[in-house]
């Protein structure tokens, strides 16, 4: 099972068996000015939405693609005001697409006016008085002043948001933003199953023509429409129901026959993966523990030791740390650390995210035989930053009595750990840190500077301050701050996985894993805000008002929705020169859908300038590693052990 999925994803990944240090002298820390302050890029598609399939259904500018219900043409009482298709006056009517949809996902922001309602409708047919005679109808309306007790979001009379059985938090949900502010409504319609949601939280699932569809049809006022949901295809509608209320934002992307859509690619690689050490032998692993149970090997670090000796250190989740040396047809490895027992064990329920989740090597390792590991304590909800020596007697054993605790933080779920670190080529370590877990953020913990989770962290572990047991380089953005915590680098993660740091040009990559929608790529700057849990990607989540004092939220670098991936994979810029196809290039995955991309960014222009699919094949990737020469290799879970492997033609 994957690290980092939600709940809904964590039932499709469980049916496929599932989920360093750089040298100072070399670079010159970069703090990069790719990420954007968000630009407010109304009507208009993304580089990944146009690769994807996505279109236009308003340009804000035109109404070409609208007409009144069962007319040729558009009233004048709908206007074009300000970027938004607005209805403005009385008697506008109704409005539907000219184009006819079957299978589709829409995308569509609206603002109502106070006390206002209106609605967004489908497969809407043309051989009734009404259009809501035929189409369903999700609701658009002043929550708080609104006249009818059908909420934003829902399905007319039918379906009301549903919090998921796993969820701890069972709070009724309602993402809706007030009267006079833009909300997002996220629709699919397909025979594999239906969604709505609403500023990105999933509201419910449905199928039309199931027997839960019918039963709750039968019990509705449109029971005595015979063909009320039943055409399978027809046009989009914007209601008219007679109050002032704003549309922009309108996209609309067609889906196959079997519910798949255009990959945001610019191309194929055509590589294909190979072992990378397909004799190696895991120095006391067993694949069955004591129990009988299979105990796949899922190594979540590859890093290497830069101190002459030319080997790799290798990190598991279930608590052990190999090392060997970086060759092809290397045997044997070393044991170097076993804390199996000692941290959570990720085979437990609801544990899948917990366990050994990150390894780095100290920059003067050669000197002070230091490392560090992230790991989750085995009986309680906390992560632990810790710092091991490696034995003076044995250069392949590290000593376990020499563990030195840096950093405690209590978690409040088991979810949501992120647990990446890496030091910077400024020498300090990064530490990956999600938002605490559950769904939907529920202690808003990404806008919450008073909180380390949801963060980067920056701590220098050769000093102290105040106290504490690592020092804050005094350059942090929030130090002197009342309130904030100094080792705070950045904020607004959900749960980073993984974050990597470019050999060549000093940028700190970070994934972040979305939740409904959404999966991103960040280029991360000091101080900077990433928008959970106000946003997901660019886009809208739930209704919180901003925290006073944070910045804008920044743009990832890339984004993709949840039709081309559901947990993204962290990956590493490809710094070697053995496949010259993937030189320069950020590589990063999907843990689902086993996808895995080359992503090329510009410079000079701070925007992503293409993304290409690597291999052809579906491979669940668990994480990226790298070698001293900047070769990147990936791993995957394997009950035989096989499962650090790197591309090749």
């Amino acid at each position: 099972m994957h690290l980092f999925l939600s709940a809904a994803q964590r039932s499709l990944a469980s049916l496929s068996s599932v989920r360093r240090a750089l040298p100072l002298a070399v670079l010159a820390f970069s703090t990069v000015s790719s990420g954007t302050v968000l630009a407010d890029d109304v009507n208009a598609l993304s580089e990944a939405e146009q690769r994807s399939g996505w279109k236009l259904l308003f340009d804000g500018e035109s109404t070409d693609a609208w007409r009144n219900y069962q007319k040729d043409s558009i009233s004048d009482g709908w206007k074009v005001q300000d970027g938004a298709l607005v209805r403005s006056e009385k008697g506008a009517g109704d409005i539907i697409t000219k184009e006819e949809f079957d299978a589709f996902e829409l995308l569509v922001d609206y603002k109502i006016s106070p006390g206002g309602n209106s609605g967004v409708m489908f497969h809407v047919t043309e051989d009734n008085p009404r259009p809501w005679h035929s189409g369903p109808e999700i609701q658009v309306q002043d929550n708080i002043d609104g006249h009818d007790p059908q909420k934003a979001g829902w399905l007319y009379q039918l379906y009301q948001p549903q919090v998921p059985s796993w969820s701890t938090e069972k709070s009724p949900v309602d993402a809706s933003r007030p009267a006079g502010q833009w909300n997002q409504i996220y629709v699919r319609i397909a025979p594999q199953g239906c969604e709505v949601c609403l500023n990105g939280v999933r509201y419910y699932t449905f199928k039309i023509g199931g027997k839960d569809w019918k039963n709750r049809v039968a019990a509705s006022k449109f029971a005595k429409f015979d063909g009320f949901g039943k055409a399978g295809k027809g046009h989009i509608c914007l209601q008219d129901h007679g109050n002032l209320v704003s549309y922009r934002n309108i996209k609309v992307r067609r889906l196959a026959e079997d519910g798949s859509v255009p990959q945001p690619i610019d191309g194929q690689l055509g590589l294909k993966g190979e072992l990378a050490f397909p004799n190696l032998k895991w120095d006391q692993w067993e694949p069955v523990d004591d129990n009988g149970r299979i105990r796949p090997l899922r190594i979540l670090e590859l890093t290497p030791s830069r101190d002459g000796t030319n080997r790799l250190f290798a990190a598991s989740q279930y608590g052990a740390i190999w090392t060997f040396e970086n060759k092809s047809d290397v045997t044997k490895s070393h044991l170097v650390l076993d804390k199996r027992g000692k941290v959570a064990d990720w085979q437990s329920p609801g544990g899948n995210e917990e366990g050994m989740l990150g390894l780095a090597l100290h920059p003067e390792f050669k000197d002070n035989q230091k490392f560090y590991v992230y790991y989750t304590h085995p009986t309680e909800t906390k992560s632990i930053v810790s710092e091991f020596t490696m034995k003076s007697d044995d250069p392949n054993v590290a000593d376990p009595a020499s563990e030195r605790i840096l950093l405690e933080l209590d978690q409040p779920y088991k979810n949501h750990n992120g647990g990446s670190i890496e030091f910077g080529p400024d020498g300090y370590l990064y530490i990956g840190l999600g938002d605490g877990g559950d769904r939907n953020d529920p202690k808003a913990n990404g806008q919450d500077r008073s909180t380390l989770l949801g963060s980067i962290l920056r701590i220098d572990v050769d000093d102290t301050t105040d106290g504490k047991p690592y020092g804050i380089p005094t350059d942090n953005p929030f130090v002197g701050k009342d309130g904030l915590h100094a080792e705070t680098y950045a904020y607004g993660m959900r749960n980073p996985w993984r974050i990597a740091f470019d050999r060549q040009t000093g940028d700190l990559w970070v994934a972040d894993v979305g939740q409904e929608l959404w999966e991103e790529v960040n280029l991360v700057t000091k101080g900077g805000n990433y928008g959970w849990s106000n946003r997901e990607g660019t886009n809208p989540f739930g209704n919180r008002d901003t925290v006073a004092g944070t910045s804008a939220p920044i743009d990832p670098v890339w984004q993709y929705d949840h039709r081309i991936g559901r947990s993204i994979t962290g990956g590493r810029v490809y710094n070697s020169s053995r496949v010259g196809e993937l030189s320069g290039k950020y590589l990063y995955a999907d843990y689902v859908t086993g996808k895995i991309w080359a992503l090329t960014y510009d410079h000079d222009s701070g925007k992503a300038t293409a993304n290409e699919e690597v291999v052809p094949d579906s491979i669940p990737v668990l994480a990226f590693g790298e070698d001293e020469s900047g070769e990147v290799y990936y791993m995957t879970n394997s009950p035989r052990g096989e499962c650090i492997y790197r591309f090749a033609k």
